[in-house]
């Protein structure tokens, strides 16, 4: 073999050489990679632990009211803002924590502390917060609203996705500069689909019946069709600064009315005729719905309006009372009626109002005897509070006011009256 060839056979195998050292670096940095980079890229954007603390990632919605006080005391004043203060939601976790299996024992924070899908691993603060009774975290505040940059809607419910930045995210054209975070436009936040992440259904459980969405067919209503969102009537609009010191705008109301507020009042229309006959009333009562989904929205469980005739007599004493309750309610795997939902193996009835839906109800009693005319009382209501008197007590004993907590009162939605001739 001449000189050449000696030194082409020297190099081939060198090179070979080299190679195989390479190939071996390359598999071991691979596994490498594999080992502590995968699997948290294959934990996804909301179950990755988070490299900040929680309260710098969902900073406390009392920072936000230097700049925004208008947004901060409407919030102040919501459901939201006490999503997990109420002794209702105590007393309902601390029972469903009792026999929930431990990879499901997160559902009710999904809704009332949506940041727990962000700091899972904080589960059990988040518990003992809710246990304190004067939570020093948010469940529902500005950074769990504002942070959320899109929606999955692959899943029932949709889940929010977070983005933990510097970037807040909002519905507003235009947003200014400020030093406190970047501003962002969504479109997300003016569509309905960016609130039935919570209002939709009941997270999916292991061996639950898959409740009836507690919205119902809004999708399909005029006010849908008429392209009026949520925030249409759950976030009116006002006119004002979006925050201090910036010209006024066209803003939107973070009081979020609805059980509570005035939007309430144009919930539904009342109508009612009466007509005396001999020693039997009769009086039909028309309601119409004006909401575009279910009324009241099936959740919590004891969550039911109330239809309440009143007949008042002579010297407007009460001679006559009868109520009708619109309500979903449940079955237990005993057989037992409930009030928890994520108990439920079946709906036993379900009354509530359907979209849009106009009703008639009929109601007959005895005339009011000795009297010249009667006085009729239409009221609906949110109702209070109800379920089984261990339920009950527990509310009772873990509200400050007791009895007086207005979980057990009566919301006043509309009332009509007047007073009908029974003799000429």
């Amino acid at each position: 073999m001449n000189r050449l060839g000696v030194i082409y056979k020297r190099n081939r195998a060198l090179f070979w050489g080299v190679m195989v050292i390479f190939g071996i670096l390359m598999i071991n940095a691979m596994t490498s990679f594999h080992q502590m980079i995968l699997p948290r890229a294959l934990a996804g954007s909301n179950s990755s632990v988070p490299d900040k603390p929680l309260e710098k990632a969902f900073p406390p919605s009392h920072k936000c009211q230097r700049c925004h006080l208008r947004a901060y005391e409407e919030w102040e004043s919501s459901a939201q803002s006490r999503s997990i203060e109420t002794a209702p939601f105590r007393v309902t976790l601390d029972r469903y924590l009792q026999t929930a299996p431990t990879d499901q024992q997160k559902m009710c924070f999904q809704c009332h502390a949506p940041h727990i899908l962000k700091y899972g691993h904080l589960f059990q603060d988040f518990v003992e917060e809710v246990k304190s009774k004067d939570p020093q975290i948010d469940g529902v505040g500005c950074s769990q609203c504002h942070l959320i940059s899109e929606v999955d809607s692959s899943i029932r419910p949709p889940h929010p996705i977070f983005s933990l930045g510097k970037t807040l995210f909002g519905g507003y054209d235009n947003p200014k500069k400020n030093l406190a975070h970047d501003s962002q436009k969504l479109d997300l936040y003016t569509k309905s689909q960016y609130c039935v992440t919570c209002h939709q259904s009941l997270p999916s459980q292991n061996g639950a019946i898959t409740h009836s969405d507690w919205l119902g067919t809004w999708q399909e209503t005029k006010a849908e069709q008429n392209g009026k969102t949520c925030q249409s009537c759950h976030m009116p609009e006002a006119f004002g600064e979006s925050a201090t010191g910036e010209p006024s705008r066209r803003i939107a109301n973070h009081s979020f009315p609805g059980r509570f507020g005035k939007v309430r009042a144009n919930a539904v229309e009342l109508e009612f005729t009466a007509h005396v006959k001999g020693q039997v009333s009769e009086v039909e009562v028309t309601i119409h719905s004006l909401v575009p989904h279910n009324l009241p929205l099936p959740h919590p469980g004891w969550s039911r309006i109330v239809l309440d005739l009143t007949i008042l007599g002579k010297n407007l004493n009460k001679v006559h009372g009868e109520q009708r309750f619109y309500e979903r309610m449940y079955i237990d795997s005993e057989g037992a009626q409930t009030v928890f939902d994520f108990e439920a193996v079946k709906i036993l009835k379900d009354t509530s109002l359907k979209p849009e839906e106009k009703r008639v109800e009929k109601f007959s009693f005895p005339t009011p005897a000795d009297a010249p005319s009667m006085d009729v009382i239409v009221t609906m209501s949110y109702a209070p509070v109800h379920g089984s008197d261990d339920f009950l007590k527990a509310i009772e004993d873990e509200a400050t006011l007791g009895r007086k907590d207005r979980s057990f009162q009566k919301v006043l939605i509309k009332e009509e009256r007047a007073n009908v001739p029974i003799s000429s």
